[in-house]
């Protein structure tokens, strides 16, 4: 008897859990080589950084499919589904398409499970970035953009030679894994540029941006750098995002309508821009870069899920971006007052994060996140909260539908002006967004 859809789901989360990572490629390999090497299909344009992966990958998805391509997209993790993870030509990947590629690789992931390599079975990322470069393989696409999961070097998704290496600002994050300085954060993500390869270098601190340049150096990629080869010009606020000046291969660009809040995705759009540039090896014409840039969604990045009060959701989930979080809301919405809705893995820097959330929220709802392990229960980050706001800042709720509840209701006895900020993390804002999200009511309740 077939499984159902649920129970495929069920297995594939059930496996070693994405955020623990070992410095190996051996099984995603040994899968893919099973496969007949599907990574190698189609030319791959893969994003690495600490922040801005996610936006920067589909404003490029959004690009090339105005330039007529087809195109597939991997991303992590996901808001709400699982599917979404793996998207052709802006849509998620049915349901019964999955569970059929699904059902096809299980025998050869049966195989390398069997042998244990490092002492374990495939990892739940693993398999899913296998089935990414399997469904991309089968549909066909002409070109796949990729997001790291973690790192770079020995990530599963850097099983391929990218055409073209996009790295995002980096930043502190998963130091326990990837190193406790710029340096070797950088030289863990630095592995995904290859020989051969068009390396597109967002702007980064000089730590950073040494060992980068110097990994170009060493395997001869060429490069282009925010600030030199590409860039943001200026920008104007305006209703439902804000219109952007960028400098691209052809000079100067201006006009250009981006639906998105904050200086930070105004910068990933020129970044995105000059990686789709770099692909081609050409300039964009105008017109699909106002087309590519003005047709991208980016859920859950100061997305609007609720109006009267504004409810805005974003998935920023340590101190660097939620330093953008809050420079975009302050900026696109003026609320007075703020009131947060808060929940967070246990292996972030919570502290740090709660600390630029501070100031700009009135007041904090801490919460906690279901059906993961790795959450601060919603008192402990209520304590942390207690100790960067004050006690008399901080509401407390047991599950993210009460802690919507209470900070709707502070908004609304606030009255107009009041809005509401859920943020924290990627897997907080996928369950706020199924809370207040439906398909045929995209700006919420």
């Amino acid at each position: 008897m077939s499984r159902t859809h649920a129970e495929i789901v069920a297995e594939l989360q059930s496996r070693w859990p994405e955020h623990k990572i070992g410095r190996s490629q051996a099984r995603i390999r040994a899968l893919c080589d099973l496969l007949g090497s599907p990574q190698d299909a189609c030319p791959v344009i893969l994003i690495t950084g600490t922040n801005g992966k996610g936006s920067t990958a589909a404003m490029i998805d959004s690009l090339l499919r105005a330039l007529g391509l087809r195109v597939g997209r991997f991303s992590s993790p996901h808001l709400v589904n699982l599917t979404e993870r793996i998207t052709i030509d802006g849509e998620p990947i049915a349901d019964e398409v999955f569970d059929e590629l699904v059902e096809n690789v299980a025998p050869l992931v049966k195989l390398v499970d069997e042998q244990a390599i490092d002492g374990i079975a495939m990892t739940f990322f693993e398999v899913m970035t296998a089935l990414a470069y399997a469904a991309f393989a089968d549909a066909p696409v002409n070109v796949a953009v990729v997001e790291v999961g973690m790192g770079g070097e020995w990530d599963a998704t850097n099983v391929t030679d990218a055409a073209v290496a996009v790295v995002a600002p980096i930043d502190f994050d998963h130091t326990a894994i990837l190193g406790s300085t710029l340096a070797e954060i950088a030289a863990e993500k630095a592995g995904i540029i290859k020989a051969g390869s068009r390396a597109v270098l967002a702007a980064q601190q000089p730590e950073a941006a040494s060992v980068l340049l110097a990994r170009c150096a060493d395997v001869g990629a060429e490069v282009r750098r925010e600030g030199m080869e590409f860039g943001l010009i200026d920008r104007v606020p305006a209703i439902g995002g804000q219109v952007l000046r960028l400098e691209t291969s052809e000079g100067p660009l201006g006009d250009l309508v981006l639906p998105l809040f904050g200086a930070h995705m105004a910068r990933n759009a020129a970044l995105a821009v000059a990686a789709v540039e770099a692909f081609v090896g050409s300039p964009l014409p105008a017109d699909v870069i106002a087309e590519g840039l003005e047709q991208v969604t980016a859920p859950a990045r100061l997305e609007i899920v609720r109006r009267s009060p504004t409810v805005v959701l974003d998935t920023c989930h340590n101190s660097h971006g939620a330093r953008a979080t809050i420079d975009g809301i302050t900026e696109a919405f003026d609320f007075a007052p703020l009131i947060g809705v808060v929940a967070m893995m246990a292996d972030k820097d919570v502290s740090g994060v709660l600390a630029v959330f501070a100031e700009a929220m009135t007041t904090v709802v801490t919460t906690t996140i279901a059906n993961t392990a790795r959450a601060l229960s919603a008192d402990a980050l209520g304590g942390l909260a207690a100790e960067v706001f004050g006690e008399e800042r901080v509401r407390v709720a047991p599950s993210m539908a009460l802690a919507i509840e209470e900070a709707v209701r502070l908004a609304d006895e606030a009255g107009a002006g009041a809005g509401v900020l859920i943020a924290g993390s990627v897997y907080a804002a996928g369950e706020a967004r199924a809370l207040l999200v439906r398909e045929d009511n995209p700006d919420g309740a």
